[in-house]
């Protein structure tokens, strides 16, 4: 069975300070309003409502857990860069967000969700110098793919992975459809690869035996800090 599957919800925080305890690897989601974040979760967990999804953006005003079967947690974060959103309640999400993603210990990684027709608005590109610091994985969600044209699609894939190439393999992207169910697999493969990781004992087994065997007889990293803000939730 897909990791995804059989999410169930778990709690919704409104401020920091709400924040549960850490109980299990989480994997956050986020994106700008309307870009099909909570689409994307859904189609991920085969679930139709698990994440609220609505037709008005900047409905999503709360920090949302979704629990797996193997208790690691889907992280669904407000959407940002919606301007109809009063300031105080955009100053407020900002914090919530940026608080959960300095903050939050048990954050493995990064899911970036971007409409493939607009992707690196500078609200997103904002997010990714702020997130990259932190040395997680991030990996690029280019949704509603089926918008466009197969070859436009692809021209979009291979520009937003020119334009993070610097960043290295911190920086993952890929092609998403919620409608057509395109790059689920992918996405469930990459995710997946955070929350379990590869089996390396054996390698570990092999290096001390190397390390007995050149011993001679009788011989007895910290996060970097980001600089810079989480996105503003005007545009």
């Amino acid at each position: 069975m897909p990791l995804f599957r059989n999410a169930t919800f778990e709690i919704s925080i409104a401020k920091p300070s709400g924040l549960p305890p850490p109980s299990g690897a989480e994997v956050a989601f986020a994106g700008r309003s309307n870009a099909g974040k909570s689409s994307a979760i859904n189609t991920l967990a085969g679930h139709v409502r698990l994440a609220y999804v609505s037709k008005t953006p900047g409905r999503t005003q709360l920090i949302n857990f979704f629990r797996l079967n193997n208790g690691a947690l889907l992280v669904d974060l407000p959407g940002y860069g919606y301007a109809a959103v009063p300031e105080k309640i955009r100053r407020q999400w900002s914090g919530l967000i940026e608080t959960y993603l300095r903050t939050r210990e048990s954050l493995v990684g990064l899911v970036l969700i971007m409409d493939s027709r607009h992707p690196l608005t500078p609200l997103d590109l904002n997010m990714i110098d702020w997130f990259a610091p932190s040395g997680r994985p991030m990996h690029v969600l280019l949704t509603k793919s089926d918008k466009l044209s197969r070859g436009a699609a692809a021209a979009t894939l291979q520009e937003v992975r020119r334009a993070l190439e610097p960043l290295g393999p911190q920086v993952t992207v890929q092609l998403f459809s919620s409608l057509k169910k395109i790059g689920v697999e992918e996405a469930e493969r990459v995710i997946g690869g955070w929350l379990v990781p590869p089996d390396t004992s054996g390698e570990a087994e092999a290096d001390g035996v190397a390390s007995d065997a050149a011993r001679p007889m009788g011989a007895g990293g910290a996060t970097p800090e980001a600089k810079t803000k989480a996105p503003d939730q005007g545009t």
